[in-house]
Order: C-alpha cells, then structure tokens, then sequence
C-alpha cells in the first residue's frame, strides 16, 4: 500500500475533474452539443481535444514499454504514425468535411453514397473502437494498482463505472474542456520527470552510450519484409484512424473551419513533441532498472519510476493528471461509437426521432459500450497490440472507400461496399494465414515464407483499393452518388 496522503489527495485530483466534467455538461442541451461541442470550440481548445486522442495509455506506457524494448524502431507505428494522423486529417478530411452538418463519418457514406452503405460502415466502425477503449481500461486499472495494489479486475470495474458516469452525462464538452486542463497538467509532470531522470543518469551523452546496437535506428533493414512492416506501423495509425470517429468529432467541434485545420496540424506537433517525454523517460528507467524492461512489466515503468523518483506533490500531480488523462481519452473512444450506433443505427430504424429522444439513444449506446469494453479489458493484458488491432480494423473497411469518396468523383456505392466487405476479408484471412506460419517459416527465403510474413492488413488495404477501383469503374453512377460533389463549394472541392 502506498502513502495514504497520496491516495487521498489523487482521489481529490479525480473527483475535482470530474466536477469540471460535469460543469462542462451544463452546455449539453442537444445532441450537436453532446456529440460535436456544438461546433464551438477554439484553436487551441480544439488542439489540444485532438492531441489527447491517443496520449494517454497509448503513448505513456505502451509506446514507452515498446521503445525500450525494441528501440526507435519499436514507436513508428505510435507516436510518428498517430502525428501523421493528425497531420494528414488537416490535409485531407478537415476542410471538405467541417461546412457538412455532419455527425459521424457514416453520414458522409451516406450523402455520398447511399444508407446501405451508411449501415455497414457503421457496423465496420463500432466494433473496431472495443479494443482501443479495453486498452484504456486496462491501463487505468494498471495505474491503480501501481498506486495501492488493487487487483486488476476491481480497477477494470471501477474505472468501467467512472468512464461511463463521465461520457453518459457530458459528452464532448466534458472531454473536450477536461483534456485541455489535462493536457496542460500531463505536460509539466512529465517534463518535470523526464529533466530529473536524464540528470540523474548522467546525460543524454551517457544515454547515447549506454543504448544496444541499433537502437536509435531509423530505417529497417533493406529487405523486403522488414520495409513493409516499416510501412505497416507507419500506416496502422497514421492511416487507419484518419476514418475514426473520435478524430473526426474533435475536427469537427472547432468554432470555425480555418480552426479546424489548424488544430490538426498544432496537435500533430504537439503529439510529435511532447510524446517524446515518455520514451525519454522510460529509457532512463530502463537504464535504472533493467529487470523492468521485459514482458507486461514493461508497462509499469514509468508509473514504477514516478513513485521511486518524484516527492509526494509531483506524484499527485503526475498520476493524477495520467489517471485523468485516460479517463478523458476513454470517454472520447466511448462516445464514438455510441453516437454512431445512434445516429446510424438506430435512428433510421425510427424514422423521425426528436433531438432529444436521439440523445438519450445516444447515452443509452454508451452503457451498451460500456459492458462490452469492460469484459474485453478483463480478459486482455497488452495495450499495445489491443490499440493496433482497432486501427488496422478502419484501415482496412474504412480509409479507402472514405478517401476516394472525397477526392475520387467516379466512386460509386456498390465499389464502396465491395471495398469494406473485400478488405475486411482478405485482412481476416491473412491474419489466420500468417498465424498458422508462425514460427515455421521464420528465416526461409522461399517466396512462401516471404508472403506468410507481410503484415495482413496490407493484404486487406492492397484488396480494399482493387476492389474500389475494380468495382466502381464496372457499375454506373446513381444521382445520389453526384450529390456530394454537386454540392460542395468551391473551397471544399479543392
């Protein structure tokens, strides 16, 4: 058990941004104000909602457990291929999209395509955020047992109940003004630490010395299935959560569109930047502390670090910012699918539905995401391959039928659901494919054991563009499928 001053005084940390939380519902009076902020929310505000999107579980202890055992090579896929996200949403989705009165992607799937498409992207995109909020949960109830030793499956129950309290009543205005304080808070407890540790190791010249062979390498080996993996991390995130529900509710709360685009590319620095803390941090550590570098230990470094290192305020602060940090990125991750199961799902089911009847569907879906989530975080330990897994998932359905819709004008409905359907497959099968090699074929030149080692979901995104392309130049445009176009401005259609 830890010092009790700690426990209390990190509970208070919890307690008083969940009061901010709930003062911020207060703006809650439609389903725009629960889902987009109601389109209101400033530069840096916005900024700062988008850099919080994955730094929480994602980069502090599953980026950091990465790097230090598998070096640079080891975070392309997070934190380089989540900046490029954020990055490419300003450069390609930000602008097209924001003037839309949009509330999820599938809506855009169908104004440009048709509502069959709308359904089974929206059956695409909601499971494919189970394990990235198991990953936050799972991260939460490591925390705490760091903190004062409670099992795993208790910290999973509570913090499943904190989450969804927190989502269920505030929406985007609870997370989108709690992550700007905890962003701010996040930023000076890790900087703080980051200074302390590479002091006390002697340096960053110490630092440089001290790394194996290889570690600080950029580039893969200069063969064909280390360069594809390379691309793959480099994709997982960087292109497979572009067509994520979460980034694009945060694009779209900006006040205005230039704020929207600007954001992107503020919070794609900031991740760049500030992300590096972590890795700094935990390589100390695995300089202090080697026998913590291995296996699912590895992700209670830089927690292991703070209460070894740090005085009783900078652990107050620290962990209660980290705590409340991921409780700000799990209820974004839980809002996403929630607002698609209503606004896709469910509400055609309906026909007409009152703005109030489709926010309270809104905060039903999410008790539903809620239970499904906690099971899962229950049943799994690494947060790491739990976060790739939901990328890959969009990239494969998802990123292409989104990206030729917006830019591509002989896209047709029938080439998109071929897209989803083919990708999905093919990534399926491929993942079995390579599993059931695993280990056989490792080392073997043959062109078999080449192929049995590139990443499956490059065999779903490969198979997602042919059949787009294959499909939509074989079937004809319906009228709907102009409509899009014919109605963008100018600005967007560039």
């Amino acid at each position: 058990m830890q010092n009790p001053t700690l426990l209390i005084f990190i509970a208070l940390y919890l307690l008083s941004t969940l009061a901010v939380g709930w003062w911020a519902a207060r703006r809650v009076k439609t389903a725009a104000d629960f889902v987009v902020a109601g389109k209101n929310l400033p530069m840096f505000i916005a900024a700062c909602a988008l850099f919080a999107t994955w730094f929480g579980s994602e980069t502090v202890m599953g980026a950091s457990s990465e790097f230090i055992s598998h070096g640079v090579l080891g975070v392309i896929e997070d934190p380089m291929g989540a900046a490029l996200c954020l990055f490419l949403s300003g450069l390609l989705i930000a602008r097209p999209l924001y003037k839309r009165n949009l509330y999820t992607f599938s809506d855009f799937f169908r104004l440009r395509y048709n509502r069959r498409t709308e359904l089974v992207s929206a059956l695409f995109m909601v499971p494919s955020y189970f394990s990235w909020i198991a990953a936050q949960l799972i991260a939460l109830a490591v925390i705490l047992q760091a903190i004062c030793g409670l099992d795993k499956v208790y910290g999973v129950l509570i913090c499943t109940t904190l989450v969804l309290g927190y989502t269920y009543v505030g929406g985007m205005w609870s997370v989108t003004i709690t992550e700007f304080v905890q962003t701010i808070a996040i930023i000076i407890g890790l900087t703080f630490l980051a200074v302390k540790l590479v002091l006390q190791v002697g340096g960053f010249g110490v630092m440089r010395e001290a790394a194996p062979k290889d570690f600080f390498q950029f580039w893969p080996e200069a063969r064909p299935v280390p360069i594809l993996h390379w691309v793959a991390a480099w994709m997982t995130i960087g292109l497979g959560s572009i067509p994520q529900q979460d980034v694009f509710q945060r694009v779209m709360a900006a006040r205005t569109e230039r704020a929207s685009v600007n954001a992107c590319y503020t919070s794609s620095f900031m991740y760049l930047s500030v992300a590096a803390l972590p890795l700094i941090i935990a390589y100390c550590g695995r300089m202090l502390y080697p026998e913590l570098s291995e296996g699912d230990e590895a992700q209670m470094m830089i927690p292991y670090l703070v209460l070894q290192h740090t005085g009783l305020w900078t652990q107050i602060l620290f962990f209660g910012a980290l705590l409340s940090a991921i409780l700000s990125t799990c209820s974004g991750a839980m809002l996403a699918p929630a607002t698609v199961i209503g606004e896709n799902l469910i509400k055609p089911l309906y026909g007409r539905l009152s703005d109030a009847q489709l926010l309270r569907i809104m905060r039903l879906s999410v008790v539903g995401v809620a239970v499904v989530t906690g099971a899962m975080a229950l049943m799994r330990n690494n947060i790491y391959e739990l976060v790739g897994e939901s990328s890959a998932f969009s990239l494969v359905s998802l990123f292409t039928p989104l990206l030729a819709g917006l830019y591509w004008k002989r896209s047709t409905a029938s080439g998109a659901m071929a897209s989803m359907i083919a990708g999905i497959v093919v990534w399926a099968l491929a993942s079995q494919w390579s599993a059931s090699y695993e280990g056989q074929l490792e080392g073997e030149e043959t062109l078999l054991a080449q192929m049995a080692q590139v990443p499956a979901m490059l065999y779903g995104f490969a198979a997602s563009i042919v059949a787009m392309v294959g499909v939509s130049l074989l079937t004809p445009h319906q009228p709907q499928e102009n409509q899009w176009h014919s109605e963008s401005t100018p600005e967007e259609a560039s």
